[in-house]
């Protein structure tokens, strides 16, 4: 269930004494996302013009294991990373290669794990318009784990991240790898992974750490760990993760972790031409008696978030085009037959196809990096 934002601020001490402008900022931030943990860190930042860094600028940072094509749920992280850069928050994306290599992806090939983070690279400078990119509020970098690692501090402050915690407590976070909590027994590597992610985001004075809610306990952990040591806490930002389009409830997939490749029609990726997304959301689940659905969750988390608006233009012996701007205007329609689900579902693909225009266009123009992609994961 989503928290209720306004009224966690409203009861945080020293949010009333935040001007328009800090406000608006910390609406941008925290506005959309599904769950805030310490949102105090924000609100004095904002209020005071420091940050952990010292330097004022407020750093917010994601972590992607370099595994895979981007899909859907790619798209919901950047509209927040965008709402970031707007904010005037400095945006890392985290490219976790020895991550991905300790999870097994690209069955440890580092050369592939590294071709796909340029491809991450590539996919989020056109995911988020291709934005001024440094150190600087309201600006993009990128990070390589591998950089990090290299320095002796990090290993000293992955291994204090990792005194004092079980087995047991490692092995509830191993859903932020995308295993179950019997899956690793075998290999001593994936118990450091917990400590390496708390690790990253003290080393980098991160902020604000974002990720989907399968990195709730991974935070959760790196919260623990900074209470444990006195250290400073990133405020966590959680954001929804889309169901599979079979069934509402269903995780399609998590930001990290790629969908089941047993069952493709049941995830959307970025590359889906409009053909292929409309042929996919013919099959996704929905049902004038249930409220809930993955159409509903695409419309609610990407495209009235980014276009504002869904177009349904069926077929004229069906009935007549129709705007909406609101999810639950919409949901009724389909709930009491004024508009018939399969129209309701093109309308989604079209506007998901509308916000991948640009995307599209830059691998068009630049099709090497995906090219390369595309050969590793045979398709």
């Amino acid at each position: 269930m989503k928290q209720d934002i306004a009224a966690l601020l409203a009861s945080e001490d020293g949010f009333e004494a935040l001007d328009t402008a800090a406000r608006t900022r910390l609406d941008l931030m925290v506005g959309s996302v599904e769950e805030v943990v310490g949102v105090e860190h924000l609100i004095d930042a904002l209020h005071n013009g420091t940050s952990h860094s010292g330097d004022g600028v407020l750093r917010c940072y994601v972590g992607f294991e370099p595994s895979g094509k981007a899909h859907i749920g790619w798209k919901v992280l950047a509209l927040q990373l965008r709402r970031m850069l707007d904010a005037k928050a400095n945006v890392m994306i985290f490219l976790a290669d020895w991550h991905a290599w300790v999870n097994d992806k690209f069955n440890g090939d580092m050369e592939s794990i590294k071709t796909t983070g340029v491809y991450m690279q590539e996919t989020f400078r056109a995911l988020l318009s291709h934005p001024p990119e440094g150190k600087g509020p309201g600006e993009l970098q990128f990070k390589w784990a591998s950089e990090l690692m290299e320095s002796s501090d990090y290993w000293a402050r992955v291994l204090r991240c990792s005194k004092g915690a079980t087995l047991a407590m490692v092995r509830k976070t191993f859903t932020i790898m995308g295993r179950d909590e019997a899956s690793s027994d075998h290999d001593l590597s994936k118990f450091y992974y917990p400590a390496m992610q708390a690790a990253d985001i003290f080393e980098m004075d991160i902020d604000i750490a974002i990720g989907g809610m399968d990195q709730r306990k991974a935070h959760m952990f790196m919260r623990d760990v900074a209470t444990k040591y006195g250290w400073q806490k990133a405020t966590c930002l959680h954001t929804s993760i889309i169901s599979s389009l079979k069934a509402s409830g269903s995780r399609m997939e998590s930001f990290d972790h790629k969908m089941s490749k047993s069952d493709p029609v049941g995830a959307l990726l970025l590359h889906d031409t409009p053909k292929q997304l409309r042929k996919k959301m013919k099959g996704a689940y929905i049902s004038p008696e249930d409220p809930n659905s993955p159409v509903y969750e695409l419309a609610e988390h990407i495209v009235f978030p980014e276009n504002g608006v869904i177009h349904v233009t069926p077929n004229p012996k069906y009935g007549e085009p129709s705007t909406w701007t609101s999810l639950d205007e919409f949901r009724n329609a389909i709930m009491d037959g004024t508009l018939h689900p399969f129209d309701a579902k093109m309308g989604v693909a079209d506007g998901l196809a509308k916000g991948l225009e640009g995307l599209a266009a830059h691998f068009e123009a630049h099709p090497e990096t995906l090219d390369r992609v595309t050969a590793l994961t045979n398709g």
